[in-house]
């Protein structure tokens, strides 16, 4: 039987959340603590259960992204997986490692948006929030749903459709990946953690 292997990415695979960090290398500290500011109600709101969680991180990526050029974007986000890889976790990437070296299917699925998420791994397949873009700038909307809960089995299921045909074994850390872990056949939450 073929194996599939998920991973969350932030805090399970990543010691911080890196829509935060990639804020803060992308626009600086200042612009960073001031954009936040400016949406602090709707994290509030959002943290409490009052704001969907998309919404919220919608308005703030549209904030500090909206109208810069693709090209650009993405030279951001392949800068800061290269000077970033301190935030990963050692023993995440080794079971990745390991999943690859027998042969398994691995994906990364992440609320994060999959422009960042990727160049991470070369070798794996990343399903994340994708990204609006129109006459190659970004709109400051998503294209696809918010990557958490629910649509995490959504975008395993478009992909492997046939649940009995395969094994899977899911990796998460948080509440957006509740739906994931009771997905899978074999379920770790917060393993990486030493």
């Amino acid at each position: 039987m073929r194996k599939v292997y998920a991973f969350d990415f932030d805090g399970t695979l990543t010691t911080k959340d890196t829509l935060l960090e990639f804020i803060r290398f992308a626009k600086g500290t200042l612009a960073f603590g001031l954009g936040f500011l400016r949406y602090a109600h709707l994290l509030v709101l959002m943290k409490l259960g009052f704001y969907p969680n998309w919404k919220a991180k919608q308005r703030v990526f549209a904030h500090f992204f909206k109208g810069m050029p693709l090209s650009d974007f993405d030279a951001l986000c392949q800068a800061f997986a290269a000077s970033s890889r301190h935030l990963l976790r050692p023993k995440g990437i080794e079971a990745i490692e390991k999943a690859l070296n027998e042969r398994s299917e691995v994906l990364i699925i992440s609320a994060s948006i999959d422009n960042w998420v990727q160049p991470f791994f070369a070798n794996v397949k990343v399903l994340g929030t994708q990204i609006e873009v129109t006459d190659g700038k970004l709109t400051g909307r998503f294209l696809t749903k918010n990557c958490y809960g629910e649509e995490k089995v959504n975008r395993l299921k478009a992909i492997y459709p046939n649940r009995q045909d395969y094994h899977l074994t899911a990796f998460g850390d948080s509440r957006g990946d509740k739906e994931m872990l009771a997905f899978a056949d074999e379920s770790y939450y917060k393993p990486f953690r030493v």
